[in-house]
């Protein structure tokens, strides 16, 4: 099955009503992006002179390739910052720097969108429960990671804890300077 058209289109709506993104795009006319989560089919865009998005042809070299990592979903319950770093990108630098320049700030307004449909006091009420869900969400994740660490470092010592940690560095440093206070006095007695 081939998403790269309702793909395409989705981010078309969300370009349509934000000219500046548009005008940050054009210039890049022509210019091949490829997004790549596996196990996911990859998807391949084409941006057209106006800015907006077409789907690529799949024999094409893309000239931008965007790799969402595995640990990509796991990162963003972290927030923005760690979930851009789940992502590799190469190709051409300055289609990269737009395109997450566009990441960090083309947003949807879910809540005007859904206005349009029930009216603004539905949309908002909908919109602060999504935001509630997506909170409650998150912070499961969050104690989920927490409780795992905990266990393996706890339960089933597979981790080694701060503490642990610190203490054997201690001991390494108290080895360190007796083995070289001991080096010194053999270097004494054999003189």
């Amino acid at each position: 099955m081939n998403f790269d058209s309702p793909f395409a289109a989705a981010l078309n709506y969300l370009l349509e009503g934000e000219p500046w993104a548009r005008a940050r795009l054009a210039p890049y006319a022509g210019e091949l992006m490829e997004l790549r989560a596996p196990p996911l089919p990859a998807l391949r865009f084409c941006v057209l002179a106006d800015g907006r998005l077409a789907p690529a042809p799949a024999d094409a070299a893309a000239s931008l390739r965007i790799t969402i990592g595995p640990g990509a979903l796991a990162a963003a319950s972290k927030g923005e910052e760690q979930l851009l770093r789940a992502v590799d990108v190469s190709g051409n630098a300055g289609l990269a720097a737009e395109v997450m320049f566009l990441v960090r700030h083309l947003r949807w307004d879910v809540e005007e969108e859904a206005a349009k449909l029930v009216g603004d006091a539905a949309a908002h009420r909908l919109a602060g429960m999504a935001r509630g869900v997506a909170a409650w969400h998150a912070d499961a994740v969050r104690r989920l990671a927490e409780g795992l660490v905990d266990y393996a470092a706890e339960e089933k010592r597979i981790l080694v804890t701060r503490g642990e940690l610190d203490g054997v560095a201690s001991a390494q440093a108290q080895l360190r300077d007796g083995l070289e206070r001991l080096a010194k006095r053999i270097e004494r007695l054999g003189a």
